[in-house]
């Protein structure tokens, strides 16, 4: 049977959207006299958190200058956020799928909680979900469970009856605490022994194999 309801990641889940976080950090990081970073080590610095990510992007002998990039970068990243950011390959086709099964709908990010919203809104304006969630004040950070458990509540399904899809540590770590069902994609920023590690139940490389792994994922994950 499938899950009752299924939470997405958003970012390199749903959304390819390493170009345009790159290249913000980027020029934040130029107009404040800093190093770049080649693109491909965005893969490693996102999934927790626009803090996180530019604690990692700037040196730490440049540690002062911490803030003045955050203010930059969410000044430039607003802008520029959909310059190439699209749904990755599938994405829709699962999730119009998933509505017709009857699956409940939710995003859950780690992106500050109006970016998540609009980028949602713009990409995917056409999916019902019940319940999206980025970075909100006062509600602690994937992988912290709290947000997963409260948008499980409000769509009115067990945490044992939810699918947690992702594709990084941090996800299936999300997953595991809240007691939903992990199933991690490859597409995303991170590799398979990384998903694994942390306790992926599936794994996706393709969009009709996300289709096979939510539509066959037991219910009743047992909560560690």
């Amino acid at each position: 049977m499938p899950p009752r309801a299924a939470l997405f990641d958003l970012d390199g889940t749903l959304l390819d959207s390493l170009h345009d976080i790159g290249a913000a950090m980027n020029h934040a990081l130029t107009t404040h006299g800093l190093p770049v970073h080649p693109l491909a080590d965005y893969r490693h610095f996102v999934g927790e958190g626009v803090q996180v990510l530019v604690s990692r992007a700037v040196p730490r002998e440049h540690e002062r200058l911490r803030e003045p990039v955050l203010a930059t970068y969410r000044a430039f990243y607003a802008e520029h956020m959909m310059d190439h950011t699209r749904p990755f390959p599938g994405v829709r086709e699962v999730l119009e799928r998933l509505v017709g099964e009857g699956v409940k709908l939710a995003v859950l990010s780690n992106k500050p909680d109006a970016a998540t919203r609009r980028l949602v809104a713009a990409l995917l304006p056409d999916v019902p979900f019940g319940a999206i969630y980025g970075e909100r004040a006062g509600v602690p950070r994937k992988p912290d469970p709290t947000a997963a458990l409260g948008i499980a509540a409000e769509l009115g399904v067990e945490p044992g009856d939810c699918a947690f899809v992702g594709d990084t540590a941090v996800d299936m770590d999300t997953a595991r605490a809240a007691g939903m069902y992990a199933v991690g994609v490859t597409w995303g920023f991170r590799d398979v022994e990384e998903l694994q590690s942390h306790g992926a139940r599936a794994l996706a490389r393709t969009s009709d194999e996300l289709l096979q792994a939510l539509l066959g994922a037991p219910r009743a994950a047992t909560r560690p």
